[in-house]
């Protein structure tokens, strides 16, 4: 007989939007362990299992701390209401809470306050806001709670009745309402503030009738998926592109498109030791990965170079759901696995693009192993060839993607030509006392693309987490042309491989894009931004906010002779960020920030 020994699930508290999942522990009829669903449809030896999600609706109205979202609301901030914020980010548990969060509360006021344009439009309406998850308000009306469920085309939970037909108990006030029949459920707006029940129990295909016992699960309150504070783009080349959005708050400007650059942290990678500070719900990938959708669409962004792709989270989640969205994918896998403590994983490298943007002309694949291979053949002696590969090889990799414009360039001279652009994402994940390994592959990777510019006359955009800070020689390199022969980062070379320094260069005119708001003047969001900014190096204070490291390794390069930058996405506040210690944190799921930047091609030369 088919019976149920266990159920849990890997998180107790439950968020709008992201699917719960049980762990379900079996035992066979052949007395065999498994985790095997044996749905209705495909029953085992005449038995199936039958699961039912419950609503547990009080007839008291709950809000849940916009701060401690684990914990009830029993204040809400007037000013909140009155300046119309989302009611959701009113609510504190305690006095205490509400004033221990002032300072950071405190924005959202003077942010709404300042939301409002020229032409009365408010500012969200434009950008929009990540969570699209509802107010917060709770709503216990029942007809309301059911048709929601039923109407709502983006979740499946299941056979569920348009209106809830079993009510299990009803005692002190409360009822419980069914509101799922599949192993899965996605909490909704209206089970914001309740606590869900899972039902699991084997179930006799000939007579429909449970066998055995019934093993169930409670939840801790369904809480709102948690909402940022949108990010706007601010112009940086004298354009206002505040006034130049469409109805999908994505730039319209004639001949720009937008690129992203963003390490969204491997699963692999975030691990409760590493991020101790982060709440462990928070942490997981079931929840990481719908609130790094939610902001990688917010952005609208034309092409994305993401980092830290796990392998199966490519297949299985961001490639399926951006396509949904528009996007074409491309992905280079690293070239070892890495053992996450229970399965072994890889990550890798992806870049994606809008169809109706571009379309696909050429991809390179760098491996740098491949290439240290072909270094110590060529340079180091056979006696020392091991320790030099053990030195080298880190298994990084770089996708370069050859893209074809299907938008004019206006202001461009394209008559009759092809509007190409190179397009390379990457990761150098290096330990940082190897100094000179990590050189080598910003090197390496630069020559790669000096042959590509030689073979064709095309604008480049050079991206990725190269974890190197301003002023490093990898920085130096990519953002200056060459490296100072007397750079500290030369005096560690053990196999020579970056000397003599004078072949470090490059003639491809790269310029750091977040450079740019350091060399504007005063104008729109320029001064906030630019006390962002590190004025002895000309980039972001920082692009990596951890409790243990603050500081930039992430960039978007691109060649200034063929493109110029029209408008940055502006850069967060570490204060504001610090409330929750550090990245990531429930608001935001990378350890990395995204930096997206607007670019528009130059006319070129006439020959």
């Amino acid at each position: 007989m088919l019976s149920v020994l266990r159920v849990h699930l890997p998180s107790d508290i439950p968020i709008v939007g992201c699917e719960l999942t049980p762990y379900v522990l079996l035992r066979r009829p052949d007395s065999s362990i498994a985790t095997d669903d044996v749905p209705e449809s495909a029953p085992l030896d005449g038995y199936y299992l039958r699961y039912k999600w419950y609503r547990i609706q009080s007839d008291r109205k709950i809000a849940v701390c916009s701060v401690h979202p684990s914990e009830q609301a029993t204040l809400q901030c007037l000013g909140c209401i009155k300046a119309k914020i989302p009611v959701a980010k009113s609510y504190h548990c305690s006095p205490r809470c509400f004033s221990d969060a002032w300072q950071h509360h405190r924005v959202l006021h003077d942010h709404a306050a300042s939301a409002v344009n020229e032409n009365g439009i408010e500012e969200e309406e434009l950008f929009g806001r990540f969570n699209s998850s509802g107010s917060g308000v709770i709503n216990t009306n029942l007809s309301g709670s059911a048709s929601s469920i039923g109407q709502s085309p983006s979740l499946n939970n299941g056979s569920a009745p348009l209106y809830p037909a079993a009510i299990t108990e009803r005692s002190s006030g409360e009822t419980w309402f069914e509101v799922g029949r599949s192993k899965t459920y996605t909490p909704t707006a209206d089970d914001i503030g309740h606590v869900l029940k899972f039902e699991c129990v084997a179930v006799d295909a000939e007579t429909t009738l449970p066998v055995g016992h019934v093993n169930t699960i409670l939840t801790s309150r369904v809480i709102p998926a948690p909402s940022p504070t949108p990010r706007r783009l601010i112009p940086v080349n004298g354009v206002d592109v505040l006034g130049h959005l469409d109805s999908d708050c994505r730039t319209a400007s004639s001949g720009t498109f937008t690129v992203l650059s963003y390490n969204i942290l491997a699963d692999q990678y975030a691990t409760n030791d590493i991020y101790s500070y982060c709440p462990s719900w928070a942490l997981s990938w079931p929840y990481r990965r719908q609130n790094l959708l939610r902001e990688i669409v917010g952005y609208r962004a034309d092409i994305l170079c993401l980092q830290e792709v796990q392998h199966d989270h490519f297949e299985e989640f961001l490639a399926p759901e951006l396509d949904k969205h528009g996007y074409q994918a491309l992905y280079k896998r690293k070239t070892a696995e890495v053992y996450s403590g229970t399965a072994y994983a890889i990550d890798g490298c992806a870049t994606f693009f809008r169809r109706d943007r571009f379309s696909h002309v050429k991809k390179y694949e760098v491996e740098f192993n491949k290439a240290a291979q072909s270094l110590t053949d060529a340079v180091v002696p056979i006696a020392q060839k091991k320790a030099a590969l053990n030195r080298l090889l880190k298994d990084n990799v770089a996708l370069i993607a050859v893209l074809e414009a299907k938008f004019s360039n206006h202001g461009a001279d394209t008559t009759g030509k092809r509007q190409l652009l190179c397009v390379a994402n990457t990761h150098v994940n290096v330990p940082q006392e190897l100094k000179d390994v990590k050189l080598w592959q910003v090197s390496t990777l630069v020559r790669g693309l000096e042959k590509i510019a030689v073979s064709a006359d095309i604008p480049m955009l050079v991206c990725g987490d190269f974890n190197s800070v301003p002023a490093s020689a990898p920085h130096a390199l990519l953002a200056i042309g060459k490296v100072d022969q007397m750079h500290p980062d030369l005096a560690i070379d053990p196999l020579g491989i970056v000397h003599p320094p004078s072949k470090l260069n490059h003639k491809l005119a790269l310029v750091s894009a977040y450079s740019s708001f350091a060399r504007m003047g005063v104008g729109l969001g320029l001064e906030q931004q630019q006390r962002r900014m590190d004025p002895t190096t000309n980039e972001p204070l920082f692009t990596n906010c951890t409790r243990d490291f603050i500081g930039t390794v992430d960039y978007i390069f691109y060649t200034a002779d063929s493109l110029m930058v029209e408008s940055l996405l502006d850069l967060l506040d570490e204060a504001n960020l610090r409330k929750d210690t550090a990245l990531p944190s429930p608001e935001w799921s990378s350890d990395h920030i995204a930096l997206l930047a607007e670019f528009r091609c130059k006319p070129r030369p006439r020959r």
